[in-house]
């Protein structure tokens, strides 16, 4: 996992300035995939593009499990059927907005994602894994 550099300095200004995270009251952040690591400058260069592709809304309240040092995703997430076109889906990206917004954090997949026509990116309750050491 890695946090953006907007979401590290977003943290250090909470913890030692008392200054809130501007996403903080938002109810959702938005899945999205990535064809490549996002990196913590949160780039969306290589968000998926495939034809039907649309981040999935996350509600914070209901959308993870605490696990002590690691978040999961509490229920299934499914992305839209892609139509056409294709990518192979090696990262995933919390981010603030629905389209654009900031990349909050990232990881890589165990395993990437071949996404075709007719195909549906979709992770079980417990794959997806957010953790910080």
């Amino acid at each position: 996992m890695s946090m953006s550099n907007n979401t590290e300095n977003a943290t250090l200004k909470a913890l030692l300035q008392g200054t809130d995270i501007s996403f903080r009251t938002d109810p959702n952040l938005y899945l999205a995939l990535f064809t490549a690591d996002p990196t913590e400058t949160g780039s969306f260069t290589n968000e998926a593009t495939f034809t039907g592709y649309a981040r999935v809304s996350m509600p914070k309240a209901s959308s993870w499990t605490d696990g002590g040092s690691t978040f999961t995703n509490s229920g299934l997430v499914q992305f839209p059927q892609c139509t056409a076109g294709s990518n192979v889906i090696t990262h995933f990206a919390l981010c603030t907005l629905a389209s654009a917004g900031e990349v909050v954090i990232s990881g890589a997949l165990n395993a990437s994602l071949n996404i075709s026509s007719g195909i549906q990116a979709q992770f079980s309750a417990g794959s997806l894994s957010i953790g910080a050491d």
